[in-house]
């Protein structure tokens, strides 16, 4: 059962088996696909024995915190992994502590499917979806196939944060414009860990232009003063708020972090292995070497101005849905690293391209529903892991060009979504009306 059946007409020619269900009882039926499905995926990852290395690791940083321990000396489980962190999520990840491992591992599997279920259901309503279903049912629907994306089964794996940070952001860009508390989740994620701070960025680039274009128009400096400014503005704020929590109740641990453990990007692994998804970690394949230097400055930087202003432009142009995406892909591209876990914003780039075949008819939706095919399964594919990639042992700096191609699959991606994007921004700016855009439901406030 797909989003596409369950969005699809009913058929007058009668009905297959189970088809009856799904009409008449839809969310009954998408809850039901997705209890199956996220009971074999926890049973496959039980006789998987996954570690949940990074779990380990928060509880560490726990401890560490609880004991006045110097928190970016320790080092924790058999691999032994630092903290990298900043010195609020330690903060956070106190409670778990108080939990044996057992229960602490069963607690965060169920809360990350949990929060799977979360990210789906802001995504979908981010791309202005279901029309004809109920919005639990499409939920339950999407959520049992997209669990199993390498990047959901890898933060599950490691018990990883990164849906959280996704939920979190996800439920700012849903809320309308002028909500109150728009901007604190931005705020919060960016506390937990730095990369979300760009969506900050990119609000406070759209909020300018906006800005830029009322003050030229005559309006005065309230009006000027719009809602992406103020969103932008309660995210820096909630962030700095975690900074200065953090610098009150740690502050060894916090002027140390702030002075030096944040320049420490090879603190983290290694660049070149494969798990890292950047441009920094392809571009070390690439040249063979395990630091790409400048080079990795310039085009870094060049992607990130070309992705800010994507995304500002879409966000300008009421394509709210496509302006995340084009910022989550740009904040995944340009951090020095990006573990292949880091891209559960496959979730919503997926739902995006399946919305926009759902908006469509002919030949048009059928190349919008063979884009979408064909990312999620490249997300499903696990295609990176298929290259040689034995921690330590550099592997990865004698690729040749078809393992390379494999092992820069995310990247790969991600560039391709934002020449999509320009794409589309192009095709709007050509259309007649104001701003060149016509704003379609589906991908226009998400409010």
């Amino acid at each position: 059962m797909t989003a596409l059946d369950l969005e699809a007409p009913a058929d007058p020619r009668g009905a297959r088996p189970g088809r009856g269900l799904m009409r008449r009882h839809p969310t009954r039926a998408a809850a039901l696909a997705c209890l199956v499905s996220f009971t074999l995926f926890w049973i496959v990852q039980r006789l998987a024995h996954v570690t949940m290395l990074d779990l380990m690791v928060y509880r560490a940083e726990g401890f560490t915190v609880r004991n006045g321990g110097p928190l970016y000396d320790m080092v924790a489980t058999s691999a032994h992994l630092p903290n990298t962190y900043p010195p609020f999520a330690a903060l956070l990840f106190t409670p778990l502590t108080l939990l044996g491992v057992p229960e602490m591992r069963t607690l965060a599997t169920a809360g990350n499917l949990a929060l799977l279920l979360v990210v789906v259901h802001l995504s979908l309503r981010l791309a202005g979806r279901p029309r004809r279903l109920p919005g639990p049912a499409a939920t339950f629907a999407v959520s049992a196939l997209l669990v199993w994306c390498e990047p959901v089964w890898t933060t599950l794996r490691y018990g990883q944060i990164n849906l959280l940070l996704a939920a979190l952001v996800l439920g700012d860009l849903t809320r309308k414009d002028t909500h109150r508390l728009a901007g604190i989740g931005i705020g919060l994620a960016a506390g937990l860990k730095l990369t979300p701070a760009l969506f900050a960025v990119f609000l406070a680039l759209a909020g300018a232009v906006r800005a830029g274009r009322l003050l030229r128009s005559g309006a005065g400096a309230r009006a000027a003063w719009n809602p992406w400014l103020r969103q932008a503005a309660v995210a820096t704020t909630t962030f700095l708020a975690t900074v200065l929590l953090s610098a009150l109740a740690l502050p060894r641990d916090a002027h140390r972090f702030w002075t030096e453990i944040v320049f420490a990007a090879d603190r983290v692994g290694e660049v070149e292995i494969t798990a890292n998804q950047s441009l920094r970690g392809a571009l070390a394949r690439l040249l063979h070497t395990h630091d790409p230097g400048v080079i990795w400055i310039v085009v870094a930087g060049l992607t990130a101005a070309l992705g800010l202003a994507l995304a500002a432009g879409s966000l300008l142009r009421g394509q709210r849905a496509w302006a995340a995406v084009a910022c989550a892909a740009t904040a995944l591209l340009v951090s020095p690293i990006s573990w292949s876990h880091h891209w559960v914003w496959c979730v919503p780039m997926v739902i995006l391209l399946g919305s926009e075949a759902l908006h469509r008819t002919g030949t048009t939706a059928r190349r919008w529903w063979a884009a979408a095919t064909a990312l999620g399964l490249l997300f499903s594919s696990f295609a990176l892991w298929w290259v040689p990639h034995r921690w330590h042992h550099h592997e990865e700096l004698h690729q040749n060009a078809a393992q390379m191609l494999l092992s820069d699959v995310y990247p790969v991606a991600g560039l391709a979504l934002l020449a999509l994007t320009g794409a589309r921004l192009w095709r709007l700016g050509r259309r007649p009306g104001p701003d060149g855009a016509a704003h379609r439901a589906g991908t226009g406030s998400g409010a």
